[in-house]
């Protein structure tokens, strides 16, 4: 059986920036076995199988696997496979109030928001369809350190501390001191990494610093999963939506909208930007949103 694929680079405006994803069409058929090894054929971050949807009002139903496992959310591929379905079919209403297309994934339905300005790249926005929480975990600095191939006294600036958080994928929160250092930072050992963060029922940490290349964005950021079978990820929408958490607590924003945007992948020369949106009323936060430009890379056929 012939199933048409699409690649697209995702958090970015320019091709062969951003994060790879592949998009599986047509995926009835394909077995939970059958979606892994074809993740692994393509060795992208993830790789997203679309069906139909469960429920008829539903624009599809999707599966997410990185080349090691599968995720109940993530948020490249939700950005990535929702602009792909407006593009492929409702490309004519992007440039006025844009569509909403609804994504049936593992965490639950996710409504995405599509649209296009003229001479723009076509950008999504989503809501977090979980709250992050913070994981009742007790991680140590000098371990993760270690792992991470720089110094305990890198690691923690103002009220950040090491943590955990999830939004429906747990990672490790690393608060790094300075731009030098989370460039620096490495994984040469995953069993230190799982050492350092097992506590927490991960192996994926999140580096992240208010140094910043571009003057104009809030926070640096780099994510390591080798137990995702991803060494490091060029942009990561589930680990932005976890920091959520983070940057309520830590930063105490007033009551209102806050938006950050987050620089991720520059160290890979994958350059991208991801918007992340926090609703904080009566010094909490109470909804948070996360989006970003992708653009169509490729596409063809696969033949089983």
């Amino acid at each position: 059986m012939s199933r048409p694929f699409h690649t697209l680079d995702v958090f970015t405006e320019n091709a062969f920036s951003g994060n790879p994803l592949a998009v599986v069409l047509n995926a009835e058929g394909l077995d939970d076995a059958a979606m892994q090894t074809i993740a692994r054929e393509f060795n992208l971050s993830e790789t997203v199988f679309v069906f139909e949807p469960d429920d008829p009002v539903n624009s599809a139903k999707i599966r997410i696997f990185t080349p090691a496992r599968e995720l109940p959310f993530a948020g490249h591929p939700t950005v990535g496979t929702a602009i792909l379905l407006a593009e492929l079919n409702a490309r004519e209403h992007l440039g006025g109030a844009g569509v909403t297309i609804a994504l049936e994934e593992k965490i639950g339905l996710v409504k995405v928001d599509v649209s296009r300005r003229a001479g723009r790249t076509t950008r999504a926005f989503f809501s977090l369809p979980v709250l992050p929480k913070r994981l009742d975990v007790s991680l140590d600095t000098t371990l993760a350190a270690k792992a991470l191939g720089i110094d305990p006294l890198e690691i923690g600036f103002g009220a950040h501390g090491l943590s955990a958080w999830s939004a429906g994928v747990p990672f490790a929160m690393v608060p790094v001191r300075s731009l030098d250092a989370i460039g620096r930072a490495s994984i040469t050992d995953a069993g230190a990494l799982r050492a350092a963060f097992g506590a927490a029922g991960t192996s994926a940490a999140f580096l992240y610093t208010k140094e910043t290349v571009d003057p104009s964005h809030h926070i640096h950021a780099r994510m390591f999963a080798p137990g995702l079978g991803i060494v490091e990820d060029p942009a990561t929408g589930a680990a932005i939506a976890a920091f959520a958490g983070v940057a309520a607590l830590t930063e105490a924003p007033e009551d209102g909208i806050h938006q950050l945007v987050i620089e991720q992948g520059f160290e890979m020369g994958r350059p991208s930007l991801i918007v992340l949106d926090l609703d904080i009323q009566h010094g909490a936060l109470v909804a948070a949103s996360i989006g970003g430009a992708a653009v169509r890379v490729s596409e063809g056929r696969l033949l089983v």
